[in-house]
């Protein structure tokens, strides 16, 4: 009590927020040494915390405290509230280097976070394209460069995509920063995406005539609302605009340009490189690069071919090259010299750029294999060269013809593995290519009468406009249809063949094609909300995620190239020694070549003939295709991990619910036990079960709607303390009458007896499939509902495919034991689990881990995602909600349950195609170094020619690439063709 008494006696008028206030202390310099005030204003840099506090006894503890936390570097302000024991802490997080929580207990207290305002939401995804990785090993420099930033949370560096995806907090560091670690690793960066929840558009501007005019739309586009930021690029006249769609538009920022200035003389159109064209743009750029380097290549190298490989088979002009000039030097031998120069030096540039800085980098790449060798043929015949020059007598050999043509056939290969790898992507290049590029923009009155009607480019959509969609053209937006029927093909969607009809308030997904009627459609989301967007996220974001079998390229990857710059020298010393002491005899010497001569060729051959590629190319690129051909069968598959889990999959978990049954349950009888007038019950029931997102509310609802037929969509009377008990039911208070709906257990819980009437008519339900519930009213029970929800069309075909793969089949459902169980027979399922509550679900699932099975959960409602998340693999329903398949592994965009079996049989696929890969890769390698090294030379005298080797080299990578493109003729399993032929296509 002393203390407390103390402690308010500290107490003065000047308090702080909703803090006690406290004694002031002279506090450290708000901002670290050598950085001013301007570097740390930048809007969102600052971040708060409140810690707990325990052991403080007066205001002189407190005062401790704040001395301690205000020694930080980086603190803007702390305050400590000794009566409720607490800290709250400003601070610049990038310049916070200690933590905060060390510092107050190292003041003798007890310190524990409370709330952190740089929580996870403030970590954004940023999506960088990096030129000039050609294996593993480079991924790997990027990867350990960008986490060892601070404020890096996570980075992944795809090799196939040549791109990183890196989670960061944007107050700790910058998307500037990250791509100039990048760039300092030796590639080169640049920005896809920041990943903030904003959209994005490019404007050009033309009429622009002075930086001034420029800083002046600036500031015009800064004022609108909803704009978040905007960068000026006034060399291209290029204005990018971040802007909150629920706000503002890209035809609002237009009409601010082309009205801003006293002249109008500003036009605005979209920049013409438009959404993801970048990319494409960059990857078109990359392959002509490689052909015109290929190219240029074969113009010097063909000659020096022919002069070393040909023309010495000619007599006439074998006379002319062999022509002395200077000593032993002949013309032949200049010409070669002077012809493969400008390949080893010019054209093979990108083999020593990329060799340094891999190597101050520490690490060794293929780059370094293809210097080393080449330099090693071409400095040797340097050295012949200059000897002949010098020397009366000297007889060496050049290999001039070594390094061009090295150097050609690795071009040849990237060229045709860069070509590969671009279709590789097709899949996500053909998702970005459905959105149309104009829409037809429709002006309404107040009594929704169309005024006038606008083409627009399609980027041009803003939040609620209103679109008019012809036949035969494709949906401009995601949005509901305000006017209008028709069918709309959703094929290259959700992958379902037959069209589907369309009326007044239905929903429309933007890319999908209109058949036939005309129809006005009101956009509801836009740009990167849009569906379409989404689903081009999510398989970029697949295909950036690793599968756990990549990890043991990786590590080859670590040690492959110092491995064989010591196999190569090892070879090379080896033959030299051999030669020199006579271990083989002297008729094994080509006449052309000399020990040290012969020696060098199998040490470069060896060198050239070893790829690190082809291992790291092996996982991602199938993993590219597997993902690509998934999303265009409307399986959309996130990322090797759960490629690779689904192929061991030999246990699923289905959720009843819209998962087995068609998820649109009927009412299909009602019993009153009590004297009430049913319009009344209804009423009352409707008016509770509307707040509830249910599948058998919503059957309740719809049904009441049939006492109000004159109402589309009637006003229910008001629900107080609504309360959804997850996986039991619903209870709220409506005209002052406590409502509870639900099954038997949610009656119990809630000590309501259950009368015979009842309890008999639930068990007659119960047999016959339909789902039995109670309501009671004022702690009554007064009714008794029956609803069905059917089974869908195959299920029972799809359990009996799944059986003869080997795979057991068990229904985890809330629903009671009657139902649940009258379905399982209908359809062969034998395992059930019933009244299962969303945590039972995920236990069950554990369960089946221990027991040794890798658990697939197919489920659509919010409930089942603990069971998704818990699970080997998670599989969503299409149909099903948001968070279900934010938890889900492999979301399936039908709702059809044969889609289960494609995603099964698809990993299944596409995981043996790794596996071939990988073969085929260390398969390679394996057997081509051996022979490169002359181990086939003794006893038949095959000796494979370095520039043998590096064709083989770049064959190598290609062929793998092509291994994986194979996958793209995937077709679904037989058994499922004929279950469609039977006439079971599911709507």
């Amino acid at each position: 009590m002393a203390a407390k008494l103390l402690a308010l006696a500290c107490i003065r008028n000047d308090s702080y927020g909703d803090l006690s206030p406290r004694p002031h202390y002279p506090s450290m310099p708000k901002y670290p040494k050598g950085v001013s005030a301007q570097e740390t204003s930048l809007e969102g840099s600052e971040a708060k915390a409140m810690f707990s506090v325990i052991g403080m006894t007066c205001s002189a503890c407190a005062g401790s405290v704040e001395k301690a936390v205000k020694r930080l570097p980086g603190i803007r302000e702390a305050v400590v509230d000794v009566l409720n024991n607490r800290a709250q802490v400003m601070f610049y997080p990038s310049f916070v280097n200690e933590t905060i929580r060390e510092a107050i207990e190292d003041v003798g207290f007890q310190a524990s976070l409370i709330k952190d305002e740089t929580n996870e939401k403030s970590i954004q995804v940023c999506r960088i394209h990096i030129n000039g990785m050609t294996c593993t090993s480079c991924s790997s420099t990027v990867e350990k460069a960008l986490q060892a930033i601070r404020g890096v949370q996570k980075a992944q560096v795809a090799l196939a995509t040549e791109e990183a995806e890196i989670h960061y907090d944007p107050k700790a560091v910058s998307h500037n920063q990250l791509m100039k670690a990048i760039e300092d690793a030796g590639f080169e960066a640049t920005l896809v995406s920041t990943g903030e929840d904003i959209s994005k558009i490019d404007l050009q501007v033309d009429g622009v005539m002075t930086g001034n005019s420029m800083r002046m739309l600036e500031n015009s586009l800064q004022a609108l609302p909803g704009v978040q930021a905007v960068d000026v690029s006034t060399e291209i006249k290029k204005i990018s605009v971040s802007y909150k769609p629920d706000i503002t538009g890209p035809r609002n920022f237009i009409r601010v340009i082309e009205s801003t200035g006293s002249s109008r003389r500003f036009k605005a159109t979209i920049f013409p490189e438009g959404e993801g064209g970048g990319r494409e743009t960059h990857k078109r750029e990359e392959i002509k690069q490689y052909f015109r380097s290929f190219l240029w290549s074969l113009i010097f190298t063909i000659p020096v071919f022919l002069t070393s490989m040909v023309f010495m088979y000619i007599p006439g002009i074998k006379h002319g090259l062999d022509t002395k000039v200077v000593n032993m030097l002949t013309v032949g031998e200049i010409m070669r010299w002077v012809l493969s120069t400008p390949v080893q030096f010019i054209i093979g540039r990108r083999f020593y750029t990329g060799s340094y800085k891999a190597l101050r980098h520490g690490s060794a790449n293929m780059d370094v294999l293809i210097a080393l060798g080449t330099n090693a043929a071409y400095f040797y015949s340097v050295y012949t060269v200059l000897r002949a020059a010098t020397s009366p007598d000297f007889e060496g050999t050049d290999f001039f013809e070594t390094s061009a043509m090295l150097i050609s056939f690795i071009l040849l290969g990237k060229y045709l593995e860069v070509l590969a790898k671009g279709k590789t992507s097709e899949a996500i290049a053909k998702l970005m290519n459905l959105a149309p590029e104009t829409a037809i923009l429709l002006t309404l009155d107040g009594e929704g009468n169309v005024i006038s009607e606008e083409e627009i480019d399609s980027r041009l959509i803003q939040k609620n406009d209103v679109i008019k969609i012809i036949p035969g053209a494709k949906v401009a937006s995601d949005g509901f249809v305000l006017w209008g029927q028709s069918h709309i093909n959703e094929s290259m969607i959700t992958g379902e063949a037959r069209p589907v009809a369309k009326r007044k308030g239905d929903t429309v997904i933007g890319g999908t094609v209109n058949e036939n009627g005309v129809l006005h459609i009101k956009a509801t989301k836009v740009g990167s909300e849009s569906a379409l967007a989404q689903i081009v996220r999510l398989v970029e974001s697949a295909q950036m995620a690793k599968a756990p079998v990549q990890k043991f390229a990786d590590r080859i990857s670590k040690y492959f190239v110092p491995l064989v710059i010591i196999l190569s020298f090892s070879t090379w010393l080896a033959w030299f020694l051999a030669g020199k002491f006579h271990g083989y005899p002297e008729s094994w010497i080509p006449s052309s070549m000399d020990r040290f001569e012969l020696a060098l060729q199998f040490g470069i051959s060896v060198m050239v003939i070893a790829c690190p590629c082809a291992l790291g190319l092996a996982t991602p690129t199938a993993v590219m295709v597997g993902t690509g051909v998934g999303a265009s069968q409307g399986v959309l598959i996130k990322g090797g991990q759960a490629l690779e889990s689904a192929h061991k999959v030999n246990c699923i978990v289905f959720d009843k619910t819209g998962t087995l049954t068609v998820g649109k349950p009927v009412l299909v009888n009602t019993r009153l036990l009590k004297n009430m007038v049913l319009h009344e019950f209804y009423e009352l029931l409707a008016a509770t079960e509307v707040n509830s997102e249910h599948p058998l509310a919503k059957a309740i609802v719809e049904y009441a709607k049939k006492f109000r037929e004159d109402e589309e969509n009637p006003a229910w009377p008001e629900a107080r303390d609504f309360v959804s008990v997850t996986g039991h039911g619903v209870k709220a208070f409506v005209r002052n009458r406590e409502i509870i709906v639900g099954n038997k257990s949610l009656m119990l819980d809630h000590n309501i007896a259950i009368p015979a009437d009842a309890q008999d008519m639930l068990t007659e339900t119960e047999g016959m499939a339909q789902t039995g519930i109670l309501v009671s009213i004022d702690g009554e029970v007064t009714g008794v509902l029956a609803i069905s929800d059917p089974v869908k069309p195959g299920a029972q075909e799809v359990i009996s495919i799944l059986r003869s793969m080997n795979v057991r089949s068990i229904m985890v459902t809330g629903d009671n034991m009657g139902t649940a169980s009258s379905i399982a027979r209908q359809i062969g399922i034998e395992t059930v689990v019933a009244e299962a509550k969303p945590e039972q679900k995920a236990e069950k699932v554990k369960d089946l881990q221990a027991a040794g099975y890798a658990v697939a959960m197919v489920g659509d409602g919010i409930n089942d995602s603990p069971a998704l998340v818990a699970a080997d693999v998670g599989m969503a329903i299409g149909a099903g909600t948001d968070i279900a398949i934010e938890a889900a592994d492999i979301v399936l965009m039908k709702s059809n349950l044969e889609d289960v079996i494609t995603a099964i049989h698809l990993s299944q696929k596409t995981f043996s195609r790794i596996r071939l890969n990988y073969i085929w890769a260390l398969g390679y390698n394996i057997l081509g170094i051996p022979i490169a090294a002359g181990a086939l030379f003794p006893s038949t005298g095959f000796r494979l020619p370095p520039w043998i080797a590096g064709a083989a080299m770049a064959a190598s990578s290609v062929s793998v690439v092509c291994c994986s493109l194979l996958l793209k003729n995937y077709k679904r399993p037989k058994k499922l063709e004929n279950l469609e032929i039977r006439g079971i296509k599911i709507e």
